[in-house]
């Protein structure tokens, strides 16, 4: 198996996942909305958000809520699939190419994303939460860089 996490820390993350997804519109968005403001060369890519300056206009935008929904349904589709790791590949593997290929975002980003998720679990679930989740995002991570490693970056 590809994947380096037990058991007990695929139920671990789960369970913290779980959580932040309940609400996968407003945290995806708030997301988005962080990445955007400490890194504005960030929306850069996304030719709807670039003449956004403001968290609130933001927040209400339909584009960056609809992406910040998608970004949290990706993450959530490869963590019900971490302890299988063709099907987490077959998520993470379309994902990475397009990314690469198509939309040719820097993969910093996404470690960039995974990095503002794991501050919100931790402002609003606690250290525990981040902790249990912070191996999710490095198995994602390394995993979209070295797709995008074979695509050439």
């Amino acid at each position: 198996s590809t994947m380096s996490l037990s058991e007990a820390e695929v139920q671990s993350a789960r369970g913290a996942w779980e959580k932040i997804y309940v609400d996968a519109e407003d945290n995806g968005t708030a997301v988005l909305i962080r990445m955007f403001t400490e890194h504005p060369d960030t929306k850069s890519y996304f030719t709807h958000f670039k003449g956004m300056d403001s968290a609130e206009e933001m927040k209400q935008s339909d584009q960056v809520r609809g992406h910040g929904k998608k970004v949290f349904s990706a993450i959530n589709d490869m963590v019900q699939h971490l302890d299988n790791s063709e099907a987490f590949l077959g998520t993470v593997i379309p994902l990475g190419k397009k990314h690469a290929t198509q939309l040719k975002i820097d993969p910093k980003n996404f470690r960039i994303i995974c990095d503002i998720i794991l501050q919100l679990m931790e402002e609003k679930f606690g250290r525990d939460s981040k902790a249990s989740f912070e191996k999710v995002t490095n198995e994602i991570c390394t995993h979209l860089n070295n797709i995008y490693k074979e695509e050439g970056w």
